[in-house]
Parts: structure tokens; C-alpha cells; sequence
């Protein structure tokens, strides 16, 4: 099922039941601007989370995280979540909903050997996947496929069999997601899998809040409580699964958010400086031309240059 408008509670007639009941019943996608919306408290299926423009905010087990473009979220069957577009500040937001029957089969695909598939085509276990509740970049071949999606529902219109071979390689592309977070886990110094599983997921948290509060002031003993680690153990730990300090991680997501300002507004180079949590221009300047090899100004001339 395809919708372009996201649900309005307070609509006259607006049978919530009998909405939510659908996603029981089929996969659904929601490609839609919303100025303002907010879903207090929901527990749903199975779901990838993206905004196209603009961000949306997720409060999932106490903690609050952005999405924004180039990042998605995958949320587990019977995640209790809430979401909010805040006003004034419209978004453009993608939400994939899957039929949990429809998803569990591509799972036992993507987990059985073809061997065991062929052997036994009508096997109805069990297989499922326990995604960690973060953020993700979209990659250039997820973004392809969400792209193509979006382009085809828009083209020709809501079927069901044609939508869901795509979502077949769509969940596909999830369970590689998956794979990437585990090996994340194997980079964890602990001896217990069940430890590294559970440090994993803190350090996952302190990564969310880089990128959703990165316009703030943020230091070790803020973050490390944030994700409940001693800021040795933050420190530490972040580096072995994410290949930087917190910081030097922090410092990449300022920048990448600045180099977009730049390219996409007229702000003044001190005026993006401050937006992206610097303190002082100078320190910004430099901070930038070490990552990207020349000043904001140049960088901003070099992409209009070039019509970016």
C-alpha cells in the first residue's frame, strides 16, 4: 500500500484501529510532506525510517534521535517509539513499513543455504533479525533502490505483487546492514558475546547523539552518561568499533553538516561555523581545510563552480 499523505488523527472519521490494522495485512510505504506531525507513543512492525528534506525525531527507549537526509533507521517488530516532524519546519519523510509473514521469508532466504531452501521451499521457521535501534548512512545502492522505489509507485500507482519484488531486494540490503553491525560487535574489546552485543548498542547510542545533537556543546562525561559508560570505557570502546574517538567523530559529523550548509545556502562562513557547534571560526577554518583540503570560502566558489 502506497500513501503520499501521512494519517491525521484529528480528521473527522479517522478510524485509527482500522488503519493500523493494515499493516498487519500488507507492506506500506509513506512518501509524504509533513509540516507538523507527532505520534506520541506506537508500537509497530517491522520499519525503515528516512526523510528525503528536512528531519524527524524519534524517542525510542527514552532517548531522542534525528533522522535527516543520507541516514535511515530501522525500528524492530513491537518497537514502542515515538516520532515528531516539529513545526516550521517541513519534512520530507520515506517510511517502509513490512508485513512481518513477508519480511521473516526473506530473512530465512538470506540466513538458509540454497541447498536447505530448495530441499525444503515451504520451511516456515523462525528466522528473524534483531536490528540495533541506530542510525545508518544510506549507501549509493540503498539510496538507488529507495530511489527506483519511490519513482515507480509515483509513476504507475499502488500494486502489491509488483511493489513487493522490490522489497525483496530492499530487505536484502538490510540484512547486509545487519551483517556490518555485527562485525561491528566483533571489534569490541570483551571477551563475552553477550558483552560485546551490549557495548555495542551503548556506543551505538553515543554515536546517535553526535549526529542528532551535534549543535550542541557536547563533552565525554555528557556522552558517556548519555550511553551509561566511564569515559575511559567510552572513549576506548568507541574507537575500537567506530575507527575514531568520540571528538574526532563529532568533528567529521560538524563538518559534513557545514560543507552541506555551504554548498546549499548563502549563510556567511562564520554564521555555518557557529550553526555546526564551533566555537571559533578560525578553529572551524582550519578544522575544515584539514578534512577537505581548502578554506569554506573555496570550498563554497569550487561546487558552484561546478554547479554543485
Amino acid at each position: 500500500m502506497y500513501y503520499t499523505r501521512l494519517p491525521d488523527p484529528s480528521e473527522p472519521g479517522f478510524d485509527e484501529q482500522r488503519h493500523f490494522s493494515q499493516f498487519k495485512k500488507h507492506n506500506v510505504v509513506f512518501n509524504a510532506w509533513s509540516n507538523e506531525s507527532h505520534c506520541d507513543d506506537h508500537v509497530g512492525c517491522l520499519s525503515l525510517k528516512t526523510v528525503l528534506s528536512g528531519e524527524e525525531w524519534y524517542t525510542i527507549d527514552r532517548r531522542r534521535l534525528a533522522v535527516r537526509p543520507g541516514q535511515f533507521l530501522i525500528l524492530n517488530d513491537d518497537q514502542r517509539y515515538g516520532c515528531q516532524v516539529q513545526k516550521g519546519e517541513p519534512a520530507k519523510v520515506l517510511s517502509i513499513f513490512f508485513k512481518r509473514e513477508f519480511a521473516g521469508a526473506v530473512f530465512q532466504d538470506c540466513l538458509r543455504s540454497e541447498e536447505a531452501s530448495t530441499d525444503n521451499p515451504s520451511y516456515s521457521g523462525n528466522d528473524t533479525l534483531e536490528f540495533f535501534q541506530t542510525l545508518h548512512p544510506i549507501g549509493q545502492r540503498l539510496l538507488r533502490q529507495l530511489g527506483d522505489l519511490t519513482a515507480y509507485l509515483d509513476r504507475l500507482g499502488d500494486h502489491d505483487g509488483l511493489t513487493d519484488e522490490r522489497l525483496v531486494f530492499l530487505l536484502r540490503q538490510l540484512v547486509r546492514t545487519y551483517k556490518s553491525d555485527v562485525n561491528g560487535t566483533g571489534r569490541i574489546d570483551a571477551v563475552k558475546a553477550s558483552t560485546r552485543k551490549e557495548i555495542f548498542s551503548r556506543v551505538c547510542v553515543a554515536k546517535d547523539l553526535l549526529h542528532s545533537a551535534y549543535r550542541e556543546k557536547l563533552d565525554l562525561d555528557t556522552i558517556g552518561k548519555a550511553a551509561c559508560l566511564s569515559v575511559p570505557q567510552l572513549v576506548r570502546q568507541f574507537k575500537y568499533a567506530f575507527r575514531l574517538t568520540p571528538h574526532c567523530y563529532l568533528a567529521r559529523v560538524r563538518l559534513h553538516h557545514a560543507a552541506d550548509l555551504l554548498r546549499r545556502t548563502d549563510l556567511p562562513v562564520m554564521d555555518v561555523s557557529w550553526q555546526c557547534g564551533f566555537d571559533n571560526p578560525s578553529a572551524f577554518g582550519r578544522a575544515f581545510k584539514a578534512q577537505y583540503g581548502i578554506q569554506p570560502a573555496q570550498y563554497r566558489r569550487a561546487g558552484r563552480s561546478f554547479g554543485a
